[in-house]
């Protein structure tokens, strides 16, 4: 029996939110979803996932939000963290950090366990995440043999050796945060579902979501900069896998981008 799982890449505001609202509830009946992610850190303006955006998530028909670096940003997504365990963070933040690094969802097909990790390549100095997973792994494998990675990270060489890391315990394993989807999804020799960068779900006249002069004088001055959400050139992206219930292995991996880049000029 296969288990369809439809994840959507990294939500940015409310052109993000916007675009989610207008395509999601087609995606998940046109692909017959059994299990539905999204990564959701940036939705509130670029800066977390409080209630407010969660909600309305969750009434689309999403059944788990995974998180990243951007998860702290509000103290409001802080509170929301706490007190929904589908809202996720990642696993290896330091003992003691509130939040949930994993979920175990019920599905008409059996138990998917969805977990978030990020990386420590120019990221913040958080615990080693290859034993985090290492350690985790070994207490969801005892529940279900069908495992969703999500790992937020900045680099590829981090995310390929992660993969390659876990690979034979995990059936599909994203990498978000880079907003930039990549064209390598593939089923690895382990069968493995995998994607270096699932993309961003928000406006692409930007800087990776955030308005163009604010990023350019950043780079110019080496100054702070206020960032604020840009507006213009919509899209969405995602992926569908399928992965065997009974032996966790996936059997295919489909990149999903809402509408397509213009690639001709007339």
């Amino acid at each position: 029996m296969l288990i369809n799982i439809l994840f959507i890449g990294d939500i940015v505001g409310t052109p993000g939110m916007n675009m989610v609202e207008t395509w999601l509830p087609g995606l998940i009946k046109k692909h017959n979803a059994d299990l539905v992610i999204v990564n959701a850190e940036n939705s509130a303006d670029g800066k977390g996932c409080t209630e407010k955006e969660g909600s309305v998530l969750f009434n689309l028909g999403v059944d788990v939000i995974t998180g990243g670096n951007h998860s702290w940003d509000r103290h409001q997504s802080q509170e929301y963290m706490k007190k929904n365990n589908k809202v996720l963070r990642p696993l290896n933040y330091p003992f003691g950090t509130y939040g949930n690094g994993y979920y175990i969802a019920e599905t008409k097909k059996g138990k998917v366990a969805v977990l978030n990790l990020q990386g420590r390549s120019f990221m913040p100095t958080i615990d080693c995440p290859f034993r985090a997973a290492e350690r985790i792994l070994k207490r969801i494998k005892q529940e279900t043999k069908n495992i969703f990675v999500d790992f937020h990270a900045e680099t590829t060489a981090e995310k390929l050796a992660l993969a390659a890391f876990i690979e034979k315990d995990v059936s599909v394993f994203v990498g978000t945060h880079t907003h930039i989807q990549t064209a390598d999804e593939r089923i690895t020799a382990n069968g493995m579902a995998y994607i270096t960068d699932v993309g961003m779900t928000g406006p692409y006249d930007s800087v990776i979501g955030m308005k163009t002069e604010a990023a350019i004088n950043r780079f110019l001055y080496s100054t702070p900069q206020k960032y604020q959400t840009a507006l213009e050139n919509l899209h969405l992206a995602g992926i569908i896998a399928k992965i065997d219930s009974d032996s966790g292995r996936a059997k295919s991996i489909e990149r999903i981008f809402i509408p397509e880049f213009d690639k001709t000029v007339e």
